[in-house]
């Protein structure tokens, strides 16, 4: 091994740990719809159109924004995976 190759493996190793965003723990998760429709494997408008209206999706949260409006609405992960395991078929 070069003497050079340690320190250029350490400053790549430095480099790409900078990029890496920390994963957010599911218990404290916020969604957006699309990454509802990501996990549900359908299209961020059948999401808002379609789902998101059931009377039994879980309810929006919406954050204000600084202009007093309402902001887009998120979603607790964990309401979200619930709801989608109440629909799993029996056997």
């Amino acid at each position: 091994m070069n003497t050079n190759e340690p320190d250029l493996i350490e400053r790549l190793a430095s480099a790409v740990a900078r990029h890496i965003k920390p994963a957010i723990p599911l218990s404290i998760d916020m969604w957006d719809i699309s990454t509802i429709a990501e996990y549900i494997k359908r299209d961020p408008a059948t999401v808002r159109e379609r789902l998101a209206c059931l009377p039994d999706f879980p309810r929006a949260v919406r954050l204000p924004s600084a202009k007093g409006h309402k902001g887009q609405p998120l979603y607790k992960a964990t309401e979200v995976i619930s709801w989608v395991e109440k629909y799993k078929e029996k056997h």
